[in-house]
């Protein structure tokens, strides 16, 4: 059964985000992922079945095989060591939840690209640059970058994050911190574009989010989802078009057939839709954990 929000009896909410219900638990949070599903900032009013499930099983994959190197949030995602909670939450919070620390958010976005798509795509064939990093010429659509490049973006309350140069990003959070965003960003980037390479996927891009947790540079929210990141079947990679891909890419290009602006509210989505997208969802944990989902 899809799930598109939650209340808690004992726990106030405080945000709802796109994707995210978050409640706060005293010195903790509580993220919930729910099953919905936005595309061009805009959220759908059907759920994708099973999607807050995938999010936060593959966040918590990706937070336990990084966690040596990158600290990270993450307390736990079983929800029997959460206090408070009554039988029934539990019930519906179970597989969909992430019980983290507190911190002080970090308001950028942290993109890492490794392949030529999407805005960076359009940006290059306009400018020869993508967030004012200078490419070599000639480079096709989903070409492989020479090495990874970090693109921030602004985090907005609502609407598009906006592109930001590095040199705004350091007037934005001061040089040390947006040298250590980058680096950060860029190796965490590596360890898990080579480990998902080996389980079939290339993930052409991916965006983080860090806080300051005790004076620790900390990635939170979610990493190397299908809501987070590009991932592309490596079999088929096919570099000089746009490529199949295991995130929402596939809702993405059927809404582009529709007349429709990109603007609130959403079309209906039909049943056929919602089915292929739970299973590009899926099929990513599959591939990456090497797992059915529970």
């Amino acid at each position: 059964m899809a799930v598109t929000q939650f209340g808690l009896i004992s726990f106030p909410l405080v945000a709802r985000g796109k994707v995210r219900d978050i409640f706060d638990l005293n010195q903790y949070l509580l993220i919930v992922a729910t099953d919905r599903i936005s595309a061009f900032d805009v959220v759908f009013n059907e759920p994708i079945p099973d999607k807050g499930r995938v999010l936060t099983g593959l966040s918590v994959y990706w937070f336990e095989r990084t966690a040596d190197r990158f600290p990270n949030h993450l307390i736990t995602a079983d929800i029997n060591q959460v206090p408070g909670l009554t039988t029934e939450e539990r019930q519906k919070l179970n597989g969909r939840s992430m019980l983290v620390k507190k911190g002080e958010v970090i308001p950028v976005e942290c993109v890492v690209r490794g392949y030529l798509a999407g805005s960076g795509w359009k940006e290059y064939r306009s400018t020869g640059s993508v967030n004012g990093i200078k490419l070599p010429a000639g480079l096709q659509e989903s070409a492989e970058l020479p090495e990874p490049i970090f693109t921030p973006t602004t985090k907005e309350a609502s609407g598009h994050d906006q592109p930001i140069i590095f040199a705004e990003l350091e007037k934005l959070v001061g040089k040390d911190l947006a040298e250590k965003l980058r680096d950060y960003s860029i190796s965490l980037y590596q360890t898990a574009r080579t480990h998902a390479e080996a389980n079939g996927i290339i993930i052409a891009d991916t965006k983080f989010e860090f806080a300051r947790i005790d004076g620790e540079l900390t990635v939170v929210d979610e990493i190397f989802t299908p809501d987070s990141s590009r991932f592309w079947p490596l079999d088929q990679y096919r570099p000089g078009r746009p490529q199949p891909s295991f995130d929402k890419q596939y809702l993405r290009d059927y809404l582009e057939t529709l007349d429709w602006d990109k603007q609130s509210p959403a079309p209906p989505l039909p049943e056929e839709i919602i089915s292929k997208t739970r299973e590009k969802y899926l099929e990513a944990y599959r591939r990456i954990t090497g797992k059915e989902l529970a």
